[in-house]
Order: C-alpha cells, then structure tokens, then sequence
C-alpha cells in the first residue's frame, strides 16, 4: 500500500469516525468483564502465591483487546471511504483574430501624448496584448506605405517584441491608410475565426498609397471584417518635432490634421466604432473599451475522478479479526 496518497486523501463519509467514540466503551466493557469473573478457587490468603511467576499467555492476553479494536478501527476508516480525487479540464475557446494596424508617420513623432504619439500607441497595443490571452494577433505598420511586423500569432511574447521595436523611420513617410488597412485585410481573409477584427491608429488625412481607403473599406466588408479606427491628437495644435538646416531638432505647433469622416464611415460600414484620442488616457480607455466590446467565448469543463482506496483497510480489518480468532483458540485456549 502506497502510504504516500493519504497526504491528499480524502473521506466521502466522514461521519462514520464517530464510530470510533466506542473504543473507549469497549475498553472500559473487558476491565469491567475481567473484573467480575468467579474465581476457580477461593483461598483465604493469596500471599504464598506472589512468588510464583505469571504465564506469558496471562501476560499477553490484552493484545486480543488490541487486535479487536485495531480491527474495529480499521473497518471504521473503510466505511468512512477514504479517497484520492483527480482534477483535469477541457478548454474551448472561440478565438478572436486580431490586427493592430499601426499609423508610424513621422507626425506619430508629436508630442501631444506622452513621450509621443507612437511610443503611447505601442504602449496600450502591449497591454492589450496582454489581455487577449486565448486570440491570435498580429501587427501591421504603415505610413507612406505598409508592412506586416508580425504575422497572426498566439505567441504574444514574439508579438510584443515586435511591437517595441516599431518606431518612425522605418518605412517610407507619408499617410497611406488604404494600404495600411488592406494589409491588415490581407493577414485576416484567410483566417477561420469566427470573429476578425482590425483595429487602425492614425494621427492623419490620406495622401499617398496604391489603394484607396475606401477601396479597402470594400476589401474589409467583403471578408466580413469588423474595424474599429482610432485617431491620435489634440484638438487644435500640437508640438511636431522639426529638423532644422543645422541638424537641429525643435518642436514646432503644428495644426493637427485627422480625417475623423473617413474613419467614422470605415468603422460604421464595417460594424466597428470610431474613437478619439486626444491624451494617454483616451488612447488607454479606447484600448479598454474594444477589449471589453470584443470578449472572446471560453468554456471550461471540469471533470473529477475519484480512486477509492477502502480495500487494503477492510482486509487489514479483516486480517486482525482472524489473527484474533486464530490466538483465541490455539495460543490462549486455556485461558478463562
């Protein structure tokens, strides 16, 4: 018998080890037994008898007492059915496929949001990366045209890598939100999700790419892609960063552009919703608030087997009753 199991053992009938308030009882019930048996032989004085010495069958006669109750105690812990239970789970989860398009023009440079626009926006893209934990997602880059940073992947930490390492520069300047929206079609048409969702951050108007927005708006209704689109930037002004003659970089109040009908009429047509982010803590409550809208459906099964582990204890009650009965007729059978 494994006695290492009893550390997680458990009992379906506890109730049962009142039982074993009668071991007092039958303890006290063979004193008072022993105690009023008769006498073989009365003598009036047992003083030349203290001499003599007292047979081993006298001696050991309790321990048929201590086989009993070993027994009783035994068949107790049986009844009461100690068990070891083991927990597994069955996860179903319908995934949501996701595409962060990401706006990296040198105008995510101002410094409207803190440190600026582009570091924010990478900023909550993590935390919510961190949130969609049974999703595939994956990153799409665009300015003056687009590129996939990261294709659709469940392995976030590669995605968030991939994220922090994103900055202004790396592609051709400019703002092409038809290509960067078409890109993030390209990585979700394929995909047998039940859900696809693209979420576009940008901070601008238009003015360049192959594709145009509303071509792509077309390409998203066809493969029933839903999108929420995000502008970035004050109302009014902000600092933009400017590269003087010198090399120099001063910041300089710029009007900021952003073309809210154009992305109001991409996330209504698509079922989506538009957002405006004009500080940190906008661009945090958008990111909160898509996660709350699209909630990913997991179902968890939970299933518990038991072992029953009764048996050794009843053929160990078992094995002390006839052990008891064996010395009860052999060993101790002169015994009164």
């Amino acid at each position: 018998m494994d006695f290492s199991i009893w550390k997680h053992i458990e009992f379906a009938y506890p109730a049962f080890f009142g039982l074993l308030l009668l071991i007092p009882l039958m303890i006290y019930w063979y004193i008072s037994k022993q105690q009023r048996k008769q006498p073989a032989m009365e003598m009036s004085s047992l003083q030349g008898l203290k001499g003599l010495p007292v047979s081993w069958k006298v001696r050991l006669r309790p321990v048929l007492l201590a086989l009993r109750l070993l027994a009783f105690a035994a068949l107790v812990v049986a009844l009461a059915r100690p068990q070891t239970s083991n927990t597994s789970e069955s996860i179903e989860s319908e995934g949501i496929d996701i595409a962060l398009a990401i706006d990296i023009s040198g105008s995510m440079l101002a410094e409207d949001l803190h440190p600026n626009r582009l570091e924010a926006a990478k900023n909550v893209a993590i935390d919510f990366v961190d949130r969609r934990i049974s999703d595939r997602i994956g990153l799409v880059i665009f300015s003056g045209e687009s590129f996939t940073q990261c294709p659709i992947t469940t392995d976030h930490g590669v995605l968030k890598n991939q994220i922090n390492l994103v900055k202004s520069g790396m592609l051709q300047d400019g703002t092409a939100i038809g290509m960067g929206l078409a890109t993030s079609v390209d990585r979700l048409r394929s995909s047998k999700a039940k859900s696809k969702v693209i979420i576009l951050l940008t901070d601008g108007v238009n003015n360049t790419g192959l594709i145009d927005p509303l071509t792509a708006l077309e390409i998203s209704k066809a493969f029933k892609i839903r999108v929420y689109t995000i502008g970035v930037g004050t109302i009014g002004k902000a600092p933009f960063p400017m590269t003087m003659p010198d090399g120099s970089i001063q910041m300089q109040m710029q009007d900021v552009q952003l073309d809210e009908p154009l992305m109001k009429k991409i996330s209504s047509e698509t079922g989506g919703k538009y957002f405006r982010a004009t500080n940190n803590k906008d661009l945090e409550n958008i990111y909160a608030e898509i996660d709350k809208l699209e909630r990913t459906k997991v179902e968890i099964t939970s299933y518990k087997r038991y072992a029953e582990h009764f048996f050794p204890l009843a053929m160990l009650a078992l094995a002390f009753i006839l052990l008891e009965v064996v010395l009860r007729y052999t060993a101790f059978r002169s015994l009164p």
